[in-house]
């Protein structure tokens, strides 16, 4: 695969930041070069940066197989919000970002090529884009992921100055489009296409319990989540496996 760090000016930010893609290559076959890729986005966690899968996992090598591009944004610690006291991540990452990537690559703009992942802020990131545009993504995917937002904002897992700058006020969280039980409310009524959804933690994870309030608030909507746990904590060990479990199960064309 081709490992590529681009720089550009993103309009939505007011300001410069990069991204890590990785593109397989086609070799000297002109027929391989005829159609444009599918694409997994891949979300790194709270207090990381884009650098995150590459320098901790053995992505490349086990994406190299699957024909499949991996793109690899950062956020610093926004949580893929538009921060009350921010910049507009979360804009960013939804409608600016997948523009120009498939300006820059050859990469596919159909909702059955795009799919999303995450570890740990970025298992939120992840649920909450492909919940909150199910016509966009055909698969989305939490590893160890923070999904119970709003009880977890409600206690000593944030500084005040970083609910201020996230949120504002918590008590705006629960109900609102950045709380993921409410998206997967309105996820559950969605009459169209819905993007297949996994989840996965090690039952030594301390954001377990996170997972299984999201995952039977899900179960009684009837949404359909592919779950799996096993023994792990919140480490790379255990998302370096999981990835690859997550390559096997998207729907791949």
């Amino acid at each position: 695969m081709a490992w590529i760090t681009c720089d550009f000016f993103a309009e939505t930010l007011g300001l410069s930041t990069s991204i890590h893609v990785f593109l397989p290559q086609s070799g000297l076959d002109p027929s391989s070069h005829s159609s444009k890729l599918p694409v997994l986005y891949l979300l790194h966690g709270r207090g990381a940066d884009h650098t995150e899968w590459m320098r901790n996992s053995s992505i490349e090598r086990y994406a190299e197989s699957k024909g499949i591009a991996l793109v690899m944004p950062g956020v610093g610690r926004s949580y893929y919000m538009d921060m009350a006291n921010g910049l507009p991540y979360f804009t960013f990452l939804s409608e600016e970002l997948p523009q120009l990537v498939k300006s820059f690559f050859p990469i596919s703009d159909r909702r059955e090529d795009t799919y999303v992942a995450g570890i740990s802020m970025g298992g939120y990131g992840a649920f909450k884009l492909a919940m909150s545009y199910p016509e966009r993504f055909a698969a989305g995917a939490s590893l160890s992921g923070g999904l119970d937002l709003a009880s977890r904002a409600a206690g000593p897992a944030f500084q005040e100055s970083e609910i201020r700058a996230l949120f504002g006020n918590v008590d705006r969280l629960k109900g609102s489009r950045n709380d993921l039980l409410f998206l997967a409310e309105k996820f559950a009524a969605h009459e169209g296409n819905k993007p297949r959804l996994y989840q996965c933690c090690g039952t030594e994870d301390f954001l377990y319990q996170d997972n299984q309030t999201f995952r039977q608030y899900a179960e009684n909507l009837g949404i359909e989540v592919t779950y799996e746990e096993e023994p792990g904590e919140h480490e790379w060990g255990y998302w370096d496996y999981k990835i690859q479990r997550v390559l096997d199960w998207l729907p791949l064309p």
